[in-house]
């Protein structure tokens, strides 16, 4: 199938005795037809409800992707999953946060995936499956890995992952001004440049082996890019225009204190809501798209290489957001420091193991 498909996938799992005997089903449905495209269905072994329910999005997720769908729309009955995926929920449960971010790296390879509940009377198709996959059924289709159970999750063989090297430019003019830079085309100062220096220090410490240096088109990204390339081996610098930071609009050059003195009700409602933009900006939800869809092309590029991303501090905490599975909160709550760096790995499959946040040794 190719073009525009939007489907519907509805996606359940159960426990009999959480822990007990467990199964997932999903069923992917034509969203303007109502027919029944694909179906999943497997059993997990001994685990809880909430691995089984995860399990059975993921089961969903991928056969959607199967069928090169572009928007999703996912319905399950699980209060939880939906709201943690949402991203209104937090993960307290770190049995399921490999769940979370494998389900968190799917969703970025489509172009909109939308969560909602349902009750289970209306999710009758997806529990059958779960039901059948508990009672012992086989499904010829090919399966998910077992689901790991809450407390015996290990990380994954490095092989096949890409590694991604996330590095914030350094510092330029508004970093010490504490002011809004989003689309402005600032240089790095000196102190900027030395930052960068520092970091492309620790690239090279943490690999030589570098496939790619990749970065966001402005001067500061661009600049802090060739730094890193020309420590690591000297390759050509890559800009993808997907790296590019928030355009915070009317914001742009302003402080903190300036927007909320100016603009006190534009800027409560964008701090509670990442789908309010800055007047003549963008939103938080737009800029998350673009940089998912950065993230799937770099994993398919470069697959079992190590890339180094340059890029600003919205596209770099969304996309740490998004790996560690966390709410809208986590946005506003994480510093990263100019020139610092991050470490993390994706898989093919979509599993994700984040190694570190905002590393700044290097700047000391």
């Amino acid at each position: 199938m190719s073009g525009d498909l939007r489907v519907v996938v509805e996606a359940d799992g159960g426990s009999r005795g959480n822990p007990g005997p467990a199964g997932y089903g999903a069923v992917v449905k034509d969203a303007a037809t109502g027919e029944v495209l694909l179906e999943r269905f497997a059993a997990l072994g001994t685990t809880t409800n909430n691995v089984a329910e995860y399990s059975g999005l993921i089961a969903g997720l991928r056969a959607a992707a199967e069928l090169n769908a572009t928007r999703v729309e996912v319905r399950m009955d699980s209060k939880l999953v939906v709201e943690q995926m949402s991203g209104r929920w937090q993960i307290k449960n770190p049995g399921l946060r490999p769940l979370a971010a494998e389900a968190a790296g799917l969703v970025a390879t489509f172009e909109s995936v939308t969560f909602g509940w349902i009750p289970r009377e209306r999710n009758k198709d997806a529990d059958a499956l779960a039901n059948r996959a508990m009672d012992g059924e086989t499904e010829s289709a090919p399966q998910r890995p077992e689901a790991p159970a809450a407390k015996s999750w290990a990380p994954p063989s490095l092989e096949n992952a890409t590694r991604l090297i996330l590095v914030r430019h350094g510092a330029t003019a508004m970093t010490a001004q504490g002011r809004y830079s989003g689309r402005g085309d600032v240089p790095l100062t000196d102190e900027g440049e030395a930052q960068a220096m520092a970091a492309a220090g620790r690239v090279a410490g943490l690999s030589r082996d570098v496939g790619a240096v990749l970065t966001s088109p402005l001067a500061r990204c661009v600049r802090t890019a060739e730094l890193i390339a020309a420590e690591v081996g000297g390759m050509p610098v890559t800009v993808l225009d997907d790296l590019i930071e928030c355009d915070f609009g009317l914001w742009e050059g302003k402080t903190f204190a300036e927007v909320q003195e100016g603009w006190p009700r534009e800027m409560a409602a964008w701090l509670e809501s990442t789908s309010v933009a800055p007047p003549r900006g963008e939103s938080f939800q737009a800029v998350a798209k673009r940089v998912r869809g950065a993230m799937a092309k770099i994993v398919q590029a470069y697959p079992g290489q190590v890339v180094v991303v340059v890029s600003h501090v919205s596209p770099i905490k969304l996309i740490l957001r998004d790996a560690l599975a966390a709410g809208d909160a986590f946005l506003h709550r994480l510093f990263l420091d100019a020139a610092g760096v991050s470490t993390m790995d994706i898989w093919p499959d979509g599993n994700i193991a984040v190694r570190s946040v905002n590393e700044t040794a290097h700047l000391r």
